[in-house]
């Protein structure tokens, strides 16, 4: 399994998914069409699969000009999302392959918007396993609860990509991450992880290089909405429970000036 990241607009990416042995690809979220096809025209690779984490314009916008593109391509989506151009609408725990050893299984993960699906990535022995996980897990934060409530959100985070192996790749859908790890450090100012990791991409971001991926391992230390089982945080905001932490921790950010 290779991926290339592509970004797009002013700080999203796609991402192309490459099964090596069939140069088959699925892409993520190719919202320029035009900039993934070429992308994918130079690792000669055949794009088979559109998997659309939700359907926000940034992320669906390109599903159409993609399918004028690449005649015959499938586009994946939420059920639950109306997602542009959607050919195939996946439920929880569905499966898709591509290639000879690319296996895809979409995980719902709600809250951001109520379809948003974030799939997680197998390829052959050996090989870390990838998700791209949309606007509902960035690396060191998470989306907005545009549709839906922090109930579901500790769901979409803490649980279900929560349980996922640790050394799990994360391939999120924007660039957010200095920003991301200067507000976690208000949340926890004596975390070091944090700090390493706040300065680390200060670096890459100075050098114009991408912060993805992380690991659901360092997202469990990094990111705070993903540490609010933890009673020491719950008791430093005021709370009583991980999602009251969740809740209070969204709120805490959406009001946060850097």
């Amino acid at each position: 399994m290779k991926i290339f990241e592509v970004p797009c607009l002013e700080d999203n990416y796609s991402y192309l998914i490459i099964d090596e042995s069939t140069k088959e690809a699925a892409v993520v979220d190719p919202v320029e069409a035009e900039k993934v096809v070429e992308s994918a025209n130079q690792q000669g690779v055949v794009l088979k699969l559109v998997l659309t984490t939700h359907h926000h314009w940034d992320h669906a916008g390109g599903n159409d000009k993609i399918k004028q593109l690449v005649p015959g391509i499938k586009v994946y989506g939420g059920s639950l999302d109306n997602v542009r151009g959607c050919t195939h609408q996946l439920q929880n725990g569905d499966t898709l392959s591509v290639g000879s050893h690319l296996n895809i299984l979409a995980l719902h993960t709600p809250c951001h918007t109520k379809g948003h699906i974030s799939y997680y990535v197998t390829g052959e022995d050996g090989e870390d396993p990838a998700v791209f996980t949309g606007d509902t897990l960035f690396i060191a934060g998470c989306g907005k609860f545009a549709e839906g409530t922090a109930e579901q959100m500790y769901q979409s985070l803490c649980v279900t990509l929560g349980s996922l192996p640790k050394p799990t790749r994360v391939y999120c859908g924007h660039e957010y991450t200095v920003k991301n790890l200067q507000f976690a450090l208000t949340v926890e100012p004596k975390n070091a992880r944090m700090q390493e990791k706040l300065a680390w991409a200060t670096s890459k971001q100075q050098a114009g290089l991408p912060t993805i991926p992380s690991t659901i391992e360092e997202e469990m230390e990094t990111n705070p909405f993903m540490r609010v089982d933890l009673r020491e945080i719950q008791g430093s905001i005021g709370c009583n429970s991980p999602v009251e932490a969740l809740r209070e921790i969204r709120r805490m950010k959406d009001n946060w000036r850097d």
